[in-house]
């Protein structure tokens, strides 16, 4: 999609700090981090949100959540991390491609936000 934020990061046309990257996945800093580590990670593919994910994607959903894991042990935050999906307004999604929260470093509460 040529006008999605995140498309353009994967494409290194806008700078960001990229943690990870292969030729289905990338990952970046976010930009105003909620924790120590705040890190977000995206397909290359295009989707809007887990809403729009199909069967076709489900091997690249299970990859996000490996990078995800793998980031934790990189960052050394195997003792407590949260990985969250935002999935649409209502629950806080603002950047319409489908995109994985890797938080830690910090305590975390139940329920959140």
């Amino acid at each position: 999609m040529s006008d999605c934020l995140f498309c353009k990061i994967g494409k290194k046309e806008i700078p960001s700090k990229i943690v990870y990257e292969d030729p289905e996945l990338f990952a970046f800093e976010d930009l105003h981090p909620q924790a120590p580590t705040h890190i977000l990670i995206c397909p290359r593919k295009h989707v809007a949100s887990l809403t729009e994910a199909s069967a076709e994607d489900a091997a690249i959903l299970g990859r996000v959540l490996l990078v995800a894991a793998q980031l934790a042990a990189e960052r050394k935050i195997t003792d407590g991390y949260r990985t969250i999906f935002n999935n649409g307004r209502g629950a806080g999604q603002s950047v319409f491609h489908l995109h994985l929260h890797l938080l830690g470093g910090r305590a975390f509460r139940w329920p959140p936000g």
